[in-house]
Order: structure tokens, then sequence, then C-alpha cells
């Protein structure tokens, strides 16, 4: 029996693009039967914030975090064109048009795929992130979980 191939990816940046490329890879990646790891750390994590607004405890900086930081995957902006908020507008009436997944249905996916969704814990330290704010179904851990995934990967991808 052959040892299932594995594919590692850190999500860092926080643009709906980017996102989108690396849910687009390990869902293909998973679709091939690899295992997959998506690490978001530090903008990433907007990937996985959830839409609707909390009222958590909270201090003045993490406050000003969270209202700064986009809310959830689909407010999420463009790395390139962004147009004050035009960009992403546009490419979703584009991608609906030619019938391709928003960034939501496709983390949707790779939870359906069992893709490891981690959400990193220091980071979340840092920007004030609770658990709550997140989506259900993740895993919490930090960059040595990460690693010890990634020495195992054929393919390791930071996006």
């Amino acid at each position: 029996m052959t040892e299932k191939k594995r594919t590692t990816i850190i999500l860092f940046s926080g643009d709906y693009d980017k996102a989108m490329a690396a849910y687009i890879i390990a869902n293909g990646a998973a679709a091939y039967d690899h295992e997959v790891t998506i690490f978001h750390t530090f903008w990433g994590l907007n990937a996985l914030r959830k839409d609707e607004p909390m009222i958590l405890k909270k201090g003045f900086l993490e406050k000003m975090f969270a209202k700064m930081m986009p809310r959830g995957s689909d407010k999420m902006g463009l790395s390139n064109m962004n147009f004050a908020g035009m960009g992403p507008k546009m490419i979703k009436h584009v991608m609906k048009k030619h019938n391709a997944m928003s960034l939501p249905n496709l983390i949707e996916l790779a939870q359906e795929q069992e893709i490891q969704l981690i959400a990193c814990t220091m980071t979340m330290d840092l920007l004030g992130l609770q658990q709550e704010e997140l989506l259900d179904g993740i895993e919490y851990a930090g960059v040595a979980a990460y690693l010890a995934e990634a020495e195992d990967g054929n393919v390791n991808l930071f996006i």
C-alpha cells in the first residue's frame, strides 16, 4: 500500500484572490487523495472569521483590530484592483457568470473533504481574536503543529 501524499499550505494573506487560490489548490489536492492542511496565520485568519458581529470582552487594541479586519471570507479585498471595494464586486460577478465557486463555498467544500483547517493561536492572541469569532469545526494550534504536518509534506505552499 502506498503512503498517502500530504499537502500543506500556509495562508498568510488576507486577500480574497490569494485565499481563493489556496482553497482551490487545497480542494484539488484533496480530490487527488492528498491529506491537506491549511494553516491560517495573520491576515489569512480573516478567511475563517464568522460574518456576524459578536459581543465579546476585548481590550481597546483588540476591538480596533476587530473593526479594521474584514468579517468573513466574503468581505476580503483583492490584492490588486480593489478600487475601494468595486474590484471584489466585479470579480464575484465574473465568477458567478462562469459558475465558479465563491470563497465561502470553497471553504465549505474544504470542510466537507476533511481538509484540516488550523487557526494560528499565537496570531489569534496578537490580534485579539477569540474562538467564538471563527468558523465551527476548525482546529487551533501553533507553528509547531504546522511544522509537524509540513515535515512529511509532499507539497508545501506559502500564500
